[in-house]
């Protein structure tokens, strides 16, 4: 997926209207990117998870003051009426992908450390629930409704995988809901994108341009695909084709094996963490583990999901494809934790396999 992410963004990224005359020039930060992500992702991978228990006040502080410095110009940038990004040099970065992996390195830590309290009011539910709710009312004024929705899915799971108590999980999910939908509808673009969802051809021209065009990309490429750098819907048709719609422009040239191919992927991922979760070595790593898997896989879900006009729009990319270096950098860093969790929990069972046929030398036969 990292290759073809690269291949792809080096077939649309040049008909982007700020690529600045560079049709490479989308690729090369890309790629200082992912140099930074692969580095981050064998780190994790070699040194032990355990420091990310350690360290989680560290990383929910600074997600906390960087969401703030999206606010203060010049360091915050805001770009089609969202304040999301902060100017690092000649980069820009997102510090919401850093916040949904602090709530995830918290819950993980919380759950852990006070697992016999998880049912309780205040320990088990209004603590992490208040701690994390900081970080989605930043990214909630950022205007980024679907990153606050993604922290809300994963800290739900969270809670409910780590024996949360039901009366309390119940009316959070309705609440979270009802939040979302007066907010989408009090909001004149979400309330476009809304009805966009619900009528897409009335609004094909208007809010809903994205998602129509999207759709003639998946119809124009067919089984076969247009081929590699043959694609029609990247030509400025399909607004942000290098990011969040760069989904439909794999089915246009490459077709619907490849499209399927990208949703395997996201599959194995689900499954092989899962695994991983399961065989963990302790209960943070296996919190740690679940909410990986849950925040990569939820937000390739809402990609594809409003890629192929079966949710609203949102603007959330898609993992390891979409152009955005804090994302593949984050989402890198969380696939090098699982290999680190897998590899204790093999080291693990090799020693107990060890120990038992140890212990079964030593005993005298009768």
């Amino acid at each position: 997926m990292l290759v073809l992410g690269i291949v792809m963004l080096f077939s649309t990224s040049a008909f982007a209207q700020d690529s600045h005359g560079d049709p490479v020039f989308f690729v090369k930060r890309q790629s200082v990117w992912l140099i930074v992500a692969l580095i981050a992702c064998v780190a994790s991978a070699i040194f032990d998870y355990h420091l990310w228990q350690r360290t989680w006040w560290v990383l929910l502080i600074v997600s906390v003051i960087l969401l703030v410095l999206c606010f203060v110009p010049p360091i915050g940038t805001r770009l089609n009426g969202s304040s999301r990004w902060i100017r690092l040099g000649p980069m820009q970065f997102q510090p919401s992908d850093m916040a949904k992996f602090a709530s995830v390195v918290f819950l993980a830590f919380w759950y852990s450390r006070f697992k016999d309290h998880v049912t309780e009011f205040f320990r088990g539910f209004v603590i992490p629930m208040s701690c994390v709710g900081v970080l989605m009312a930043l990214i909630a004024a950022e205007v980024d409704l679907g990153t606050t929705a993604l922290i809300g899915c994963t800290m739900f799971t969270m809670m409910f995988v780590a024996g949360g108590n039901l009366l309390f999980l119940g009316p959070l999910a309705g609440c979270a809901v009802a939040g979302i939908f007066y907010a989408a509808t009090h909001m004149t673009e979400r309330m476009g994108r809304l009805l966009a969802f619900m009528d897409l051809e009335k609004y094909q021209q208007g809010a809903g341009l994205q998602q129509w065009q999207a759709l003639i990309a998946f119809g124009s490429g067919g089984v076969d695909g247009l081929g590699l750098g043959n694609g029609r819907q990247k030509m400025l048709y399909v607004p942000f084709a290098h990011t969040d719609f760069i989904f439909p422009m794999i089915g246009e040239e490459l077709g619907l094996r490849f499209t399927l191919l990208v949703v395997l992927g996201y599959l194995l991922i689900v499954l092989c963490g899962t695994i991983i979760a399961v065989q963990s070595r302790d209960r943070f790593g296996m919190l740690l583990a679940l909410g990986i898997v849950v925040m990569i896989s939820l937000q390739a879900i809402v990609n594809i999901g409003v890629t192929t006009s079966m949710l609203p729009n949102k603007g959330l990319g898609l993992p390891f494809i979409s152009y955005g270096g804090s994302n593949l950098l984050f989402c890198l860093l969380g696939v090098g934790i699982l290999v680190n969790i897998w590899r204790q929990g093999l080291c693990e069972q090799k020693m107990n396999r060890a120990s038992v046929r140890l212990n079964a030398k030593m005993t005298p036969r009768i």
